[in-house]
């Protein structure tokens, strides 16, 4: 606010990936992706609600994953709930922010060619077959340049085809 004196999106990109099982994870393993996959982004969006009221169009990007969307194994079962919990965050943001001009959207891709991505494939598909976060970065632009007549409430990006996106 004190550099360009508004705003009128925010993005919501930061996430962490375990492997952990839901059932043997520690406390502190879950309260950690909570807080880097919910609650942060929750906390952007309260830090610049009153900016992006102000604006009369404020976009609210985050981004979920296909894995907030389905849980694809038991190795992505406890990810799968903090993605599902950020869908659920843009999905209540679109809703509290409707009659200010706030959109919501919450942008889910599989598999992306960063080192999570990489990780969370495990060798079993090159970064070069993988999409490419170029790629999401264009959707998040698409998204925050729509007209408020033009609710998107989630948009899915996937690699491959998995049986469901």
């Amino acid at each position: 606010m004190a550099r360009h004196g508004r705003v009128d999106a925010i993005v919501a990109s930061a996430g962490i990936f375990t492997s952990s099982s839901i059932v043997e994870a520690s406390e502190a393993e879950v309260d950690t992706l909570l807080e880097v996959n919910l609650r942060a982004p929750r906390r952007l969006a309260m830090a610049s609600w009153a900016a992006l009221k102000k604006s009369g169009r404020g976009r609210v990007i985050i981004l979920g994953s296909l894995s907030g969307k389905r849980v694809a194994s038991a190795g992505s079962g406890l990810y799968s709930v903090s993605k599902f919990a950020a869908i659920g965050l843009a999905h209540a943001l679109r809703y509290e922010g409707w009659d200010h001009g706030i959109r919501a959207t919450a942008i889910c891709p599989g598999l992306v060619a960063t080192d999570m991505g990489e990780t969370a494939a495990g060798g079993a598909r090159a970064a070069e077959e993988m999409t490419q976060p170029q790629e999401v970065a264009h959707l998040v632009m698409e998204a925050i340049g729509l007209s408020n007549t033009a609710s998107v409430p989630e948009i899915h990006i996937n690699c491959r085809t998995d049986g469901i996106f």
